[in-house]
């Protein structure tokens, strides 16, 4: 497994436009001569010029789309904080393939291309076929003890995640959607969120999987035993810094995806609570990366709120999901191509030979 250098990491961080403000301006007007009274579309119209300023082009043709689920486990499972054991991300992974879980219906059904990524699953699945094999480590450590992954390992999991993006585009894809799969990561989304929002444990941590209430409140002192170990004499941590002591080896890997998608002008479709934590640590790195985000859902965790406020994005479903995989963001991709289906398809106030308002 190989690294990102750090002048090529720098150059993508750096090249990061944000999307084009010329296109949004052709894509509010354009919406303002469609067949409808103003602003009647409400967010879909928001979405459509979003779309078209990502692209940059007034879009006609279907978006390819693609799903990446991001696998890996976590040392801090060792401190009890996850109703499942961490032999679960190994298994899902099996049936993330043998198309049993929840993201492989949603995806079949919405016409998304499903990717299994083993960033850090602790099990040999070298001879699995159909995944996608860049394990960097088989975990990460407990980050209650130490810092959950050495600097080379996050750069090995951020490039394997712009490595990805580049497949992404390579294939034809516009549009993507990042999830994940990994027994433990609310642990470090709630820690994630501490540092980034300056949120308590208390309120950035969730039930995740549904533990029950004596091991959740075991889970908030956990949390706030990781924050207080690796930042309490750090006022503003750099992100690959985050990552490091308190990060996952998936969050790594999406953090990288987003970067590099953002690099590429692609539509990226953020997923529930540990996808947002990977995009705020993104938009912490790179703040162009904002612009091309759409966040798919808002879940049930409590830090996803937080995360989602701080970042100022506006969820497009909150239908108490609590999942991951990727499913509630692989969930709103017909919306959003419902959106751009009116934009290129409705008629015009002149074509249509219909009046206008009159004031």
């Amino acid at each position: 497994m190989t690294s990102i250098p750090v002048l090529q990491f720098d150059q993508i961080v750096r090249s990061v436009e944000p999307p084009s403000e010329s296109w949004h301006r052709i894509a509010r007007a354009h919406l303002d001569t469609l067949t409808k009274p103003l602003g009647s579309l409400g967010r879909l119209e928001d979405i459509a010029a979003q779309i078209v300023a990502i692209r940059r082009e007034d879009h006609a043709n279907a978006m390819k789309k693609a799903v990446y689920v991001f696998a890996a486990d976590h040392g801090v499972t060792e401190e009890g904080v996850s109703a499942y054991p961490r032999a679960v991300t190994h298994q899902m992974v099996l049936n993330f393939l043998a198309q049993g879980a929840a993201i492989n219906v949603l995806a079949r059904l919405h016409g998304v291309e499903l990717s299994v990524v083993d960033v850090g699953v602790d099990a040999d699945l070298a001879d699995v076929p159909a995944l996608i094999h860049r394990k960097v480590a088989k975990g990460t450590r407990n980050m209650l003890s130490e810092p959950a992954m050495t600097t080379e390992e996050v750069e090995q999991a951020i490039a394997v995640g712009i490595d990805l993006a580049a497949t992404a585009v390579a294939s034809g894809k516009a549009m993507i959607a990042i999830g994940e799969m990994g027994i433990g990561n609310t642990t470090c989304a709630s820690a994630i969120t501490c540092v980034i929002t300056g949120a308590s444990a208390t309120v950035a941590t969730g039930h995740g999987t549904g533990i029950t209430p004596d091991a959740f409140a075991h889970k908030v002192e956990i949390v706030r035993a990781i924050v207080e170990r690796h930042f309490a004499k750090v006022a503003h941590p750099l992100p690959l810094e985050v990552l490091r002591c308190i990060g996952g080896l998936e969050i790594a890997a999406m953090t990288g995806m987003i970067l590099a998608a953002a690099r590429h002008k692609l539509v990226i479709v953020i997923d529930g609570f540990i996808s947002t934590a990977a995009a705020a640590l993104a938009i912490a790195i790179a703040p162009n990366v904002h612009g091309y985000l759409i966040a798919g859902h808002q879940s049930e965790e409590p830090g996803h709120k937080l995360l989602l406020e701080h970042l100022d994005l506006i969820p497009v479903l909150s239908l108490n999901m609590r999942l991951g995989e990727g499913s509630g963001a692989v969930l709103a991709m017909p919306i959003l191509e419902s959106a751009m289906a009116l934009y290129t398809e409705m008629a015009t106030f002149a074509s249509a030979g219909v009046s206008g308002a009159s004031q």
